[in-house]
Order: structure tokens, then sequence, then C-alpha cells
């Protein structure tokens, strides 16, 4: 038998070749597949990626919110805190001396006798320690007590206020020259406590942009001096009112400037009858998100805030009850 009946020709070599390949429209079909499975891809990345920055806002608010309150409720929780002295301090026997960026005036960050006080949407300290330029908006707070915790003779400084406190009298002084009188044991040393809290325009300073609010509060330190302290940013207003005792026993809530007296009363007044505030935050993001527009109304006590912007935002409330009322 002849061997050319075996071999095979260059032309079926060929189309065998031939129907291996892709024909043009296949390649298409191929190309647009790939393409969908990019844009869908594509798609699901870009939507992770919104609500991750979405979820990292929420809880960018959710902790500074939360950190902000419970700052502010423990100073009213401790608002009025005199130790175990059950009377009105008495006035100071010894010489305070001037206190560094104090409030107002003299005497101010010192009368432990009235644990509270407000103003309602106003900055009645722009004179003295904040600055216009350093107030944006909401309510200014001022809360005074004693440390919770007690300061040995060995530990006090000279340039720090205390408060001695016994249990027929107490009374403030400065470093080491403790009262003179009758002070009857046991006593104890505490340092003295007194915080301004307010809005700031800004964050880190008026230069920054976009501003950021944050909640600042001023605090009676070394010195004796007050200083500015960052608790929070990203606050953008407070407002609080005020619970007081009326003649029919029951509680009513006011706005501070329906509540008479000042931030230095001597005597007792109507602030001496708060015995319980709400407080209301509220917070918004650092930046705003593309894409996402609030348009919702806020409403604290007497205030409402309708925005229109890309910040998300929350309002975070508490009621607190002063246990040194």
């Amino acid at each position: 038998m002849s061997s050319a009946l075996f071999r095979p020709s260059v032309r079926g070599r060929g189309a065998r070749a031939g129907a291996m390949g892709y024909s043009l429209i296949e390649l298409m079909i191929a190309s647009a597949i790939g393409l969908f499975l990019v844009g869908v891809v594509s798609a699901a990345f870009i939507a992770s990626k919104s609500s991750e920055k979405t979820g990292a806002a929420g809880q960018e608010i959710s902790t500074n919110g939360d950190y902000a309150m419970s700052v502010i409720r423990r100073d009213f929780l401790l608002a009025g805190f005199q130790g175990i002295t059950w009377a009105t301090p008495t006035a100071p026997t010894t010489t305070i001396g001037t206190i560094t960026n104090e409030c107002l005036t003299a005497g101010f960050a010192t009368n432990l006798r009235q644990n509270i006080w407000g103003s309602n949407d106003a900055n009645p300290f722009s004179a003295t320690c904040i600055p216009a330029a350093n107030y944006s908006t909401g309510d200014v707070l001022v809360v005074r007590h004693a440390s919770v915790d007690t300061t040995a003779a060995a530990s006090r400084a000279a340039n720090v206020i205390y408060f001695r406190s016994a249990y027929e009298r107490g009374e403030v002084y400065k470093g080491t020259t403790v009262p003179t009188g009758q002070i009857q044991t046991p006593f104890f040393d505490y340092a003295l406590e007194t915080n301004v809290y307010y809005i700031s325009p800004y964050t880190v300073s008026a230069a920054e942009s976009p501003l950021v609010p944050a909640l600042y509060r001023l605090t009676l330190g070394a010195g004796p001096a007050m200083s500015a302290q960052l608790l929070a940013s990203n606050i953008q207003d407070m407002q609080i009112q005020y619970g007081r005792y009326t003649t029919d026993l029951n509680t009513r809530y006011y706005n501070a400037n329906s509540i008479t007296g000042t931030s230095t009363d001597a005597l007792a007044g109507e602030w001496d009858d708060v015995s319980v505030v709400q407080i209301w935050l509220l917070v918004r993001g650092t930046l705003p998100e593309p894409g996402y527009v609030n348009t919702s109304t806020y409403t604290m006590g007497d205030k409402t805030v309708t925005v229109n912007d890309g910040y998300r935002r929350q309002l975070f409330s508490a009621v607190v009850h002063l246990r040194n009322f």
C-alpha cells in the first residue's frame, strides 16, 4: 500500500488550525462581557468605599459626641461638691491674689458657693477669658466644685487654689498659706475646680480650612490661671436648660436668661434652686460627603437649627440630676 494514502494534506492542517481560533463576533462578545464585569466590580468597589466613608464619619460623630457628653455629665454630677462641709463656704482669710485670665472679675473662679451658672446663646466673657473670636454660638456653662481627690500637705503647690473642708466650715485658699481661724478636725484639702464650657468656631486655629467647630473649656489650674482645653472637635452647638424647684413643688425648665443672678453672686439666689439640667450637643462630621445632602432640622430646647449642606450630624441629649444643689 502506498504511503501517500496516509499523508495528511496541508489544506487539512490549515482547516483544523482555523477551527481552533475566535471569530470577530466572538471577540466582541467576550470584550463586552469583560467590560460589563469590570463595571460591576468597579461599582461594587465605589459603593464599598462610600459605605466605608459613611461608616467612618458616623463613628467619628459618635465618638466625639459620647466623649463630650460624658465629660459634661461628670462635671454636673460633681457640681457643688465641697467634701465634708455642709455649710456655705466662708470668705477667705488668706490672700488669693490674681488669677490669670479669670472670667469677668476677681472672685469668679473661687465662688464655690455657686455650683453652676450659664448664659443663653451669648458670650458674657468676651472682654476677659473668652475673646469674641474664640466663641462661635450656643450657651456658655460654668461649673464649680472641689476635686474628688484630697491633696496631702506635702503635695500642695504654691500656685494652685485649694479648698479646705471641715464639717462646720470650708474655705478657699492658695498654695501653702492655709486658712486661719477655727478649723475643726478632721479636715481635708482639695484642689478647686472651675470649668467654663463654650463652642469655638475652630478646633486648632482660626486659620484652618475648613473651620471645624469644637467644644472647649476654660479650667482653673496652676498659675493660678484659667487655661483653655480642647475637649472634642466637631461639636457645632450646645444648648442647656435648667430645672428649678418652684413654689408648687414642681420642677420646671428654664433657659439661662430666665434665671436671676450673676456668675459671682455672693448670696444664695435662683441658681441655687437648680436641681436638674437638660443638655443638647449637635455634632457633625469633619468634612462634607460628596453626593450627600443634609436638610434636617434639629431642635435643642429653645433653639432650632436647620441645615442644608453635605455634613452628617447627630443630636445628643441627656438629663442630669444634680447631687449637691
